[in-house]
């Protein structure tokens, strides 16, 4: 199970599928779940927080985030959403895959902006807040987006593509930067080869020498790698991943908790109960209670 089917398991307002690949839905940390944790796809998505406040992370720099704010994250970055200490996040999320907008021939719309700032060859900002000088500008077409979600009339496909272009636009013409964000692209290209093989591998037995492997590093490069640039340990950081997934299974499934834990990636049921307590304050049963009607 990947990232994208946890975020599948919302309700959609409206449903994506291959003819239309748009999908927009509401959650709240920690209501929902405490996190999202760091992962990437070949999806464009946009962060648009609605209440409160918390921290989204975008190619590994974490951005402290208050209502109301628009995060951009492009095809292949890494990401995560995370709790801030006290509060409480409300958050739209737009995913959208841009071959719904990508022409398949020669067309300036996407040779002249998409297709470069995908490449990295041109760059935006990530984050955008009232502060911005076209913040208005920028957030109308989602806001328009928003509303026809509500209803759905007939055609209402043509209209969010519409908004999406217009979206674009404003990206294009108010906060293009011809500057490339290729300079870090060899580290973080390392660590999404590093995620993907946590996302597709997390259920099983995973050694430092498996992971070391699918990077081409030897174990302790790998190590000393992993903790610059995650700024923890790789075994701390897996723990951490499991018991995420752990926590969303204990409030969408009817699973017995030693099932879950196994699904998780926890071979050991008493070490699973102590590293939840010790991450959550609490045991997975209370959690259970506390969380699965919400």
């Amino acid at each position: 199970m990947n990232m994208l089917e946890y975020e599948n398991y919302h309700e959609n307002i409206i449903h994506g599928d291959l003819v239309f690949p748009y999908s927009m839905y509401i959650c709240t940390i920690p209501l929902d779940f405490p996190n999202v944790p760091l992962h990437w796809h070949d999806e464009m998505e946009l962060i648009y927080v609605k209440k409160g406040s918390g921290k989204i992370t975008i190619d590994l720099e974490v951005h402290p985030v208050e209502a109301p704010t628009l995060a951009l994250v492009l095809p292949g970055q890494p990401h995560a959403i995370d709790q801030a200490p006290g509060q409480s996040m409300e958050y739209e999320n737009i995913i959208f895959h841009p071959n719904m907008l990508l022409s398949k021939q020669a067309d300036i719309t996407s040779s002249g902006f998409l297709t470069p700032l995908m490449d990295r060859e041109i760059s935006v900002p990530s984050i955008f807040t009232p502060d911005n000088a076209y913040y208005r500008e920028l957030i109308a077409p989602i806001d328009a987006c928003d509303e026809i979600g509500k209803t759905r009339p007939e055609g209402y496909e043509l209209f969010i593509k519409s908004q999406l272009f217009s979206f674009f636009f404003v990206l294009d013409n108010r906060y293009r930067n011809t500057e490339s964000r290729k300079e870090n692209q060899k580290k973080l290209d390392k660590m999404k080869i590093i995620l993907k093989y946590i996302e597709n591998h997390y259920q099983e037995r995973i050694s430092i020498a498996d992971v070391a492997d699918a990077v081409g590093f030897s174990e302790s490069h790998f190590m000393r790698y992993f903790k610059s640039v995650m700024g923890t340990s790789f075994v701390d950081y897996l723990r951490d991943f499991r018991l995420i997934m752990a926590s969303r299974l204990l409030r969408s499934s009817e699973d017995t908790i030693l099932d879950i834990a196994s699904e998780a990636g926890f071979e050991n049921l008493s070490y699973f109960n102590r590293a939840f307590k010790q991450k959550y304050h609490t045991t997975p049963s209370r959690f259970r209670r506390e969380n699965q009607n919400r």
